[in-house]
C-alpha cells in the first residue's frame, strides 16, 4: 500500500518529511492540506491529528506526526540515512525543532503570509535576531565538515535543511553563510532531491495577502 504524507508545499516541516521519503526511495505521495483555508482546524482533520497541524503520515492502518517521528520512522524502516552516531542525530532534530525550524516558520509566515499592515515588526525582529544565532551555530558546526552528524547525509541534514530552500524573505541570506550554503548545495546534489514546490502540492502565487480594505 502506497503511504500518504498530508501536506502543502509552503510547509517546511512537512518539506522534512516528504525530503526523507523521496530520497529514501520510499512508496509514497502526497495528499494536499487547504492549510490556509483553515482544513487543519476542522474536525475530520484534527480526528487524524489533534495537534491539527501537517505532515501527517499514513500507512497500513498507521499514521504519524510530527516531522522528526515520521523521518525516524521511514529512515528505521528503509535502513537509510541513519548512519553515524544516534544521539548525534536525534540531538540535531532536536535542536532543529526548537531553535531554528520553529522560528523560521512562524518569522516566514508573519513576514509573508499575513496582510503587510498586520505584521508586527518588533516580533519579527526579535526572531530574526534569535535565528541569527542559530544560522551562526549551524554554520559553524559546518565548517571543515560536509553533513550534520556524521560522514554522509542523514535525517539530521533534512531536519535542519527544511525551511532553507524556500524563496520568501525571512531574514536568512545564503551568501553571508557560506558553510551551510556549501552543505544546501550537497544535499540538491543527492539524487532525487526536488526543490519543496516541486516535491509537495500548492501553488505558493495562490497565498499572496489581501490588504485590508
Amino acid at each position: 500500500m502506497t503511504a500518504q504524507l498530508f501536506c502543502f508545499g509552503e510547509s517546511g516541516h512537512s518539506y522534512k518529511a516528504a525530503l526523507t521519503l523521496e530520497l529514501s526511495g520510499y512508496d509514497w505521495q502526497p495528499v494536499y492540506v487547504d492549510f490556509f483555508n483553515g482544513e487543519v482546524r476542522a474536525n475530520a482533520y484534527r480526528e487524524m491529528n489533534e495537534m491539527a497541524e501537517a505532515p501527517v503520515f499514513r500507512e497500513d492502518g498507521l499514521t504519524l506526526t510530527q516531522s522528526a517521528v515520521i523521518q525516524l520512522h521511514v529512515a528505521e524502516k528503509t535502513g537509510k540515512f541513519l548512519d553515524g552516531d544516534r544521539n548525534e542525530i536525534l540531538r540535531w532534530l532536536f535542536w532543529d525543532n526548537h531553535k531554528l525550524s520553529s522560528a523560521i516558520g512562524s518569522t516566514r509566515f508573519l513576514m509573508n503570509f499575513i496582510p503587510e499592515g498586520k505584521r508586527p515588526l518588533e516580533v519579527i525582529a526579535f526572531q530574526q535576531a534569535r535565528l541569527k544565532s542559530a544560522y551562526k551555530l549551524l554554520d559553524g558546526h559546518l565548517s571543515g565538515r560536509d553533513w550534520i552528524a556524521g560522514d554522509a547525509a542523514t535525517i539530521a541534514d533534512f531536519t535542519c535543511c527544511g525551511y532553507l530552500y524556500y524563496p520568501e524573505p525571512f531574514g536568512f541570506d545564503r551568501a553571508e553563510w557560506p558553510h551551510i550554503s556549501a552543505w544546501l548545495e550537497r544535499i540538491a546534489s543527492l539524487p532525487g532531491w526536488k526543490h519543496p514546490y516541486d516535491l509537495m502540492p500548492g501553488n505558493p502565487s495562490d497565498r499572496a495577502p489581501k490588504e485590508d480594505k
